[in-house]
């Protein structure tokens, strides 16, 4: 690969991914979410904007090691399984912010971290710093699954 691909093909998968959290960054906690009973260790707020910034990242960095280690033709599948979870992860925040659906959400949830955990496996198997990339990703939504499941009983 040329300097120019491996440049261009870096922006293309940041672009994809704070393309994903741009598009889930639609859906925002409002006033039904401030008014739901929540764990006392919910964390506030302004945390989670850095964090997932640093997350999507490291995604984005974590797809780029497959992919120009390899090309598409040889990692298809991990690059479509990434691309799936993409699409999860920003379908749990409008399903639970925008349609104030914790349960949908929290069966979302459950899907994306199988994903993750998916595609984190078969990533370490071509490239293993991009699978080591995507353990805090898989850390923080194993956090947020449980906190999704914790608001949700609590709210029933």
């Amino acid at each position: 690969m040329t300097l120019i691909e491996l440049i261009f093909g870096g922006i293309g998968w940041l672009a994809l991914t704070f393309g994903a959290a741009w598009l889930g960054s639609r859906f925002l906690p409002d006033e039904w979410y401030k008014n739901l009973k929540k764990p006392d260790w919910n964390p506030p707020n302004k945390v989670f904007g850095p964090v997932w910034s640093v997350l999507y990242l490291l995604m984005a960095a974590s797809a780029w090691l497959v992919w120009r280690g390899y090309g598409f033709s040889v990692v298809i599948f991990p690059l479509v399984l990434f691309v799936v979870q993409l699409f999860l992860n920003t379908a749990w925040t409008w399903t639970f912010f925008g349609l104030h659906r914790p349960g949908i959400a929290f069966a979302d949830i459950v899907l994306l971290w199988m994903l993750i955990l998916a595609t984190l496996t078969l990533f370490w198997q071509f490239v293993p710093l991009a699978g080591i990339l995507l353990l805090p990703y898989l850390a923080w939504v194993s956090f947020a699954s449980y906190l999704n499941l914790s608001i949700w009983r609590m709210n029933q």
